[in-house]
């Protein structure tokens, strides 16, 4: 005779010290002894499923689909498609699990990914517009219509995996490795410098040939310089308000950096290299008198070498007047022609591929001068929407810059807003040459002139600051950087 349900069980049995049940009790267990039996779940445990009844057989179904429903949820919850970043406690609450990343994807700025691609694309139908009718000239005469679309596309692809390779790598590691980067630029900008090795063009000896590509090692520098000075001014922030401990071993640096270059001869670069080297170390706060001295220093150095170098001096006076009939043929040659497709553009343009001034008249019109072509071919407006696209592109890179270091992360903000100057002051220097309104310097358009180490360099430096911006929200979160 089986003992009612609410009859205890022996001691000895409970605590699993007999074999056996104690006399007199129902060998089967009493489900309220042990939670893990449950007689909705085994049917010779529920008296309705072993009487055959229909409400038992209902509830066992019942629980199994929502116990299979359960488990495939959570399973479903574990893969990593589906983590969500974990957010801060909200009204008093602690987030629940440990913080996870999300996919880059979902965490990059789509704005000035956009706009970063429109200037690549835009920048790929204009060389190819500026560039169609090079190979009618002796010069390029064993190329074809598309060589230079196809070379730069190719650039261009180059550049947009180095992007992703960037906007994966953490700045941390962009900083441990920004001495032997320096290091590396300054071998190379030497290389470059020995005849067989560096390779000659117009008289400037500025790039290393190589089997596939002609690598412009001063167009490397650049971005090696910000990385380095951004380094160099975390690390030496107690001493930035001394001359000899934190001012005089990075004005060294850059100067041999400026030396190298004068050597080619690339007097642009390295007017961008030190306005971008000046620029970090003010933002990362050296002393006001020994900035003001540095200033100085470099305009009296460039007046120096204006005034001991009779092609530049001759440069600077055809840009004065570049029209007068002397100038017009020699030195001013280009800019007048600059000067002309912008004239002949007038507010719309003449239609996309319709330049007259590409037809080797303007040289160097897919390189240093192609925003003329922009003029001539698309009139004011598409110089007005490159001029505002430059603009707010680089005003993107200064607030990226701006939230870094308000979050403590100085490194990381020095260098978006390294990458803000360069890119910002070189393209005003080439649309101040390109318009007239600076001495003929060769400098290309970032992101959009025919180069292939330039291309490189400029989507390298997107993807920082990209890898930047991603690191900035991840730390908004609360994530770990």
């Amino acid at each position: 005779m089986r003992l009612a349900s609410s009859t205890a069980a022996s001691p000895a049995h409970m605590a699993g010290l007999a074999p056996g049940p104690a006399p007199g009790l129902d060998p089967r267990p009493d489900p309220r002894l042990d939670p893990r039996l449950d007689p909705r779940l085994d049917p010779r445990l529920d008296p309705g499923t072993r009487a055959g009844g229909a409400a038992g057989k209902s509830r066992l179904t019942k629980s199994l689909g929502w116990r299979f429903a359960w488990g495939w949820w959570r399973r479903a919850s574990a893969m990593p498609w589906r983590r969500a970043a974990s957010t801060p406690a909200v009204g008093g609450r602690a987030a629940r699990g440990p913080a996870v990343a999300l996919p880059a994807a979902s965490e990059i700025d789509h704005a000035l990914l956009a706009v970063s691609l429109g200037l690549l694309l835009f920048g790929l139908v204009m060389v190819y517009s500026a560039s169609v009718a090079l190979p009618d000239s002796p010069r390029f005469s064993a190329y074809k219509s598309w060589h230079f679309l196809l070379r730069h596309a190719l650039a261009v692809g180059v550049g947009l995996m180095a992007a992703a390779v960037m906007l994966r790598m953490p700045t941390k590691v962009l900083q441990r490795c920004a001495g032997l980067l320096f290091l590396l630029g300054l071998l190379l900008l030497i290389l470059v410098l020995i005849p067989g090795l560096g390779k000659s063009v117009y008289g400037a000896r500025r790039w290393l040939s190589l089997s596939v590509i002609n690598l412009q090692p001063s167009e490397l520098m650049k971005i090696f310089v910000i990385l380095y000075v951004a380094d160099y001014t975390v690390r030496k922030q107690d001493y930035m308000h001394h001359f000899s401990k934190g001012f005089l071993p990075m004005g060294t640096a850059v100067a041999l950096v400026g030396l190298l270059l004068l050597m080619e001869p690339d007097l642009g670069a390295f007017v961008v290299i030190a306005a971008v080297a000046m620029g970090i170390l003010f933002l990362g706060g050296v002393n006001g008198k020994l900035f003001s001295g540095l200033i100085l220093i470099a305009l009296g150095t460039f007046a120096l070498l204006i005034q001991l170098s009779p092609w530049r001096r001759e440069r600077i006076f055809a840009y004065l007047d570049p029209f007068e009939p002397n100038n017009a043929l020699g030195k001013g040659y280009q800019l007048t022609h600059s000067l002309i497709a912008f004239g002949r553009g007038e507010w719309l343009g003449v239609g996309l591929g319709g330049s007259v001034e590409k037809l080797h008249y303007l040289p160097e019109a897919h390189t240093d001068f192609l925003l003329a072509v922009v003029g001539e071919e698309l009139g004011l407006l598409g110089v007005a929407i490159t001029i505002f696209a430059f603009f707010w592109l680089t005003r993107r890179a200064f607030q990226i810059g701006r939230q870094a270091l308000a979050m403590e992360r100085t490194y990381a903000g020095l260098v978006a807003q390294g990458i803000a100057l360069w890119i910002g002051t070189q393209a005003f220097i080439n649309m101040g040459v390109n318009l007239g309104l600076l001495p003929t310097k060769g400098l290309t358009l970032p992101l959009m002139s025919y180069g292939g180490t330039g291309i490189l360099v400029n989507c390298t430096a997107i993807g920082i600051l990209l890898c930047i911006d991603r690191e900035n929200r991840l730390a908004m979160r609360g994530g770990k950087v």
